[in-house]
């Protein structure tokens, strides 16, 4: 894995950096596996519904398998790819009865490496099997949250949970984010981190590079009139001038808990997740 910092030979090229990771490999994606993505724009029946989107590079759905069910079959990864819909990396393995399908790819991932998925899976970075199985104190990710519906958690580029202990029929996770929360410890779960671990370091280096992300510009509430937003108007630069900030119609826009008083998975949580 290597930072590749540009030359500051344009403003746009300042500061800019991509991350080139070791064993990508520069094969084609698997036609196969690719699914066609509409855009939104972020739009629902014409009208904005989530600002700031609309616009960037046309892209195609890989079509990725987070349930990974071809049990005790082995196969062996071919590729290492880039997905532009994820910061993770993905892995085109190749099954033993002729299948090809996407896989996240985990940390330590390279080409001709097999895996397996099953029960009895070996513990080896890749593999993937129940949490009950799984020795205490493991980097765990990919992390089904009910039984046979596929990984739900830590999925992104780097992340990954500890499996803390098997208590009855519960296995207790402690997530990136510090909380701590109980799955079903008959939940299968991928052993060792996600891919891409530096994807956070990459420097954009201009707004355009945004823009082919489909993300439009966003501007400050305080450079704007009072008719527009409430932290708008005053002679030159000013503070909002409110108790805590407040979003264009006027609702909370910092610290304001948004989750359900009464969820019904609060039961699992053992300790919330630290605000920073």
């Amino acid at each position: 894995m290597a930072i590749k910092v540009y030359k500051k030979n344009t403003a746009g090229r300042r500061n800019m950096s991509i991350v080139k990771p070791d064993d990508l490999t520069s094969k084609k994606p698997e036609k196969s596996l690719l699914a066609p993505m509409t855009q939104k724009a972020g739009r629902s029946h014409g009208k904005i519904s989530t600002r700031h989107q609309g616009g960037g590079h046309k892209r195609r759905y890989r079509l990725v398998d987070f349930k990974q069910q071809k049990f005790d079959i082995p196969g062996k990864i071919i590729a290492i790819e880039r997905d532009p819909n994820r910061s993770a990396l993905i892995a085109l393995v190749s099954y033993k009865d002729g299948d090809k399908r996407y896989v996240l790819a985990s940390e330590g991932m390279k080409q001709e490496v097999e895996i397996v998925s099953g029960e009895n899976a070996p513990i080896k970075k890749g593999n993937r099997t129940v949490l009950k199985n799984i020795p205490s104190g493991t980097i765990i990710s990919n992390i089904e949250l009910v039984v046979g519906k596929g990984g739900q958690l830590s999925r992104s580029a780097g992340s990954g949970a500890i499996l803390m202990a098997i208590d009855g029929k519960m296995a207790q996770l402690k997530m990136s984010s510090n909380e701590i929360r109980l799955v079903s410890k008959e939940c299968y779960a991928t052993i060792g981190k996600v891919s891409n671990f530096e994807h956070s370091a990459e420097k954009l280096g201009k707004a355009g590079r945004n823009r082919w992300k489909g993300k439009r510009p966003e501007v400050r509430g305080s450079a704007m009139n009072p008719v527009d937003h409430p932290h708008g108007g005053g002679e030159g630069r000013q503070g909002i001038g409110l108790k805590h900030p407040k979003t264009p119609w006027g609702k909370p826009a910092l610290g304001k808990k948004t989750r359900k008083k009464k969820r019904y998975s609060d039961k699992f949580i053992v300790k919330r997740r630290v605000k920073k």
